[in-house]
């Protein structure tokens, strides 16, 4: 259920929903880059306490002018149980630490080089990593791949036999470099081509 409302909003199939959580969520992040977390916070909060406390004078002085008893204007928020089940809690605990003991034991797998090929690989992501880190600080990527996953899924979807194309020949061509590298490196003769 969860997963059909994230594909739904990544794909922009409601464009006012997809629109809103977007242009929200890339708000956040790029006042996160130009300011910290207690600002932003303070400042959003102040934002909405001000609609809020607009709203309800408003209407206050609405039901007073026209004499009706419509009551507080959030009454049906404040009535909704907002309280989080233990069960979800529970839930979402073990998941993430199932993800984490995983992640724990791939990094040691890892870092002590139980299969050094794939060490090797780590090591050269890492050194890439590095110089990713030295252009960019971590919310400039975060805030880069919240757009690539709110319009990549629609490019796609639009263009899906040219991208799957392109993608193949280069898979095709990094396939072909791996195994040049590794026939120099660890001598390994090269598989003949399935024809």
């Amino acid at each position: 259920m969860v997963s059909a409302q994230v594909v739904d909003l990544l794909y922009w199939r409601d464009l006012q929903r997809t629109g809103v959580v977007f242009g929200a969520s890339l708000f956040v992040l790029l006042a996160l880059n130009a300011c910290s977390i207690v600002s932003v916070l303070s400042y959003v909060s102040l934002a909405l306490l001000s609609v809020t406390i607009s709203f309800r004078i408003y209407k206050g002085i609405l039901q007073a002018v026209q004499k009706s008893e419509d009551g507080h204007p959030f009454k049906v928020y404040l009535d909704h149980d907002i309280a989080i089940p233990a069960e979800t809690v529970h839930k979402y605990a073990d998941r993430t630490l199932e993800h984490t003991n995983a992640a724990v034991k791939e990094l040691r797998r890892l870092f002590l080089v139980e299969d050094l090929v794939d060490s090797l690989k780590f090591a050269v992501l890492m050194w890439i990593l590095t110089y990713v880190g030295a252009m960019f600080n971590g919310l400039t990527l975060l805030i880069a791949a919240h757009i690539a996953a709110f319009s990549w899924p629609v490019i796609y979807e639009k263009h899906q036999t040219q991208i799957d194309h392109y993608y193949g020949l280069v898979n095709n061509q990094i396939k072909d470099v791996v195994k040049k590298v590794q026939t120099k490196i660890f001598g390994e003769k090269p598989k003949p081509k399935a024809e």
